[in-house]
């Protein structure tokens, strides 16, 4: 035979004494049972892959003081709930541009910040560790203080989290996009207790995740699971333990919206637009948790904005996805009563599909939904008088998608959802822009509501969060 052949002849041998090995070889030979115990791992670890404990890791990341500020920013649209921020006499606004003070990076999401004492909090979700984290910033300098974090694997559905924390004298209080609530001590991150509402309540987490932001009232922190027995519930801020709960009577499913507290025909009430209807659940005394009214007539599939007072027994209601918009009244005779007097499309009137509108002065601030007609995605002024026809449209090159919107003073701030900062003189008619700058240099899905506090503005699209100077020390 020639070369050729016997290198052929040994190549084809070769690599059939590996073929036949490889068929003989038993890997499992060398491998011992893992029992129980064996890999030395603490007790209370060992848990079922789709358990969570809720705040299971810390981490202390900088110990070194903190300024000690009196701005507050304490919750879903701030201390007043009415997404609108006094100045004092004497403060002025940065003139030219607004100065970036820091920049983070942060998980895809909307979740916004919350400020206290100095701090910065923001719920933020991991997604090389699949973990809510809760972080804790310096807002002079967006150093990290310290973070809490803990195990969910989910997928992405336009980001993770959504949620706002909420701040009160000790403690910080988050909802995650799968409905866990934890809550921590405010300066030292120490965990305090824990709440799953999945299997608390049964709740049925929406589609998007969740959106509800926790609200706290008098030390109490209210919570709408709207699960199978539960619509909503008074829990001690201190000690985790339920103080009242309102029985789901009513069968509503948790909505993205918020429970907003009002006062409506005189009595303390909390607000909320749930899958299935609009409730009112007393917020006084005695009574507390106390179901007053409710209506199903109008029911939108998907809500996200949040109710909004516009005269003391009127309740504004918009939602997103052709839903538009609707008056309910609310009235306390005998019994109490909630009506809807008007609902249209939103191309009809006035409505929002994502941020909750503002009354300021008495005058109704909205931006429409991308099926609001020829002025979509426009800045709008309404009269509370009359829903159907605005008063004051900005441009038609200023459309701002689903960004948010808030009062600074006499001011609006108006954040474009690709990152683009406009800024508006408020007038009891109108609004004059005064200035706009570009924040993000490729902003995506900026849709996070905007947080103030000593002369700081916090904003963010969807994988950072940046502090702007915008007024004078």
């Amino acid at each position: 035979m020639n070369k050729v052949t016997w290198t052929t002849i040994g190549f084809v041998a070769f690599y059939l004494c590996l073929l036949i090995g490889w068929h003989c070889y038993d890997p499992g030979s060398s491998l011992t049972e893992a029992l129980p115990g064996a890999d030395h791992r603490p007790a209370g670890h060992v848990r079922k892959a789709n358990d969570v404990l809720i705040g299971e890791f810390f981490m202390q990341e900088n110990s070194e003081k903190v300024a000690l500020l009196k701005g507050e920013w304490p919750c879903f649209r701030g201390a007043r709930h009415d997404n609108q921020a006094p100045l004092p006499p004497g403060q002025k606004w940065v003139e030219g541009g607004f100065e970036e003070l820091w920049s983070v990076t942060t998980g895809e999401g909307h979740a916004a910040p919350v400020v206290s004492e100095g701090r910065v909090y923001v719920l933020d979700y991991d997604e090389a560790l699949s973990s809510d984290a809760l972080r804790c910033l310096d807002i002079l300098t967006g150093r990290q203080l310290w973070r809490r974090w803990y195990r969910v694997p989910m997928k992405r559905n336009h980001g993770f989290s959504r949620t706002i924390p909420a701040v009160t004298r000790s403690s910080v209080i988050t909802i995650g996009p799968e409905g866990h609530v934890m809550c921590c001590d405010k300066i030292t991150g120490q965990l305090r207790w824990t709440i799953d509402m999945k299997k608390r309540f049964g709740t049925e987490i929406p589609f998007w995740y969740t959106g509800q932001c926790p609200l706290v009232v008098d030390n109490t922190l209210v919570l709408a699971p709207a699960g199978t027995d539960t619509l909503m519930v008074g829990i001690d801020v201190n000690t985790g333990s339920t103080l009242w709960g309102t029985p789901n009577t009513v069968h509503f499913k948790m909505s993205h919206s918020s429970v907003v507290p009002m006062t409506l025909a005189g009595t303390a009430t909390f607000v909320y637009m749930g899958v299935g209807g609009v409730c009112g659940v007393s917020a006084e005394g005695g009574s507390c948790g106390q179901l007053l009214w409710s209506t199903n007539k109008w029911q939108p599939s998907v809500v996200a904005p949040s109710p909004l007072q516009i005269a003391p027994n009127q309740v504004f209601l918009v939602a997103g996805y052709g839903a538009g918009g609707a008056l309910l009244q609310v009235d306390k005779g005998a019994t109490w009563s909630a009506t809807i007097r008007e609902s249209y499309k939103a191309s009809e009137g006035m409505s929002s599909e994502q941020q909750t509108p503002l009354n300021w002065q008495g005058t109704l601030i909205t931006i429409l939904p991308k099926d609001g007609g020829g002025m979509r995605e426009r800045l709008a002024m309404y009269r509370p008088a009359d829903l159907h026809h605005p008063i004051w449209t900005s441009g038609a090159d200023e459309r701002f998608g689903l960004g948010p919107y808030m009062v600074v003073g006499n001011r609006l701030l108006a954040f474009k959802e690709d990152g683009e900062l406009y800024v508006y003189q408020l007038k009891s008619n109108a609004m004059t822009l005064l200035r706009k700058q570009r924040i993000m240099d490729e902003g995506i899905d900026a849709w996070g509501p905007m947080a103030y506090a000593d002369g700081m503005l916090l904003v963010r699209d969807s994988k950072t969060i940046k502090c702007l100077k915008i007024i004078e020390n």
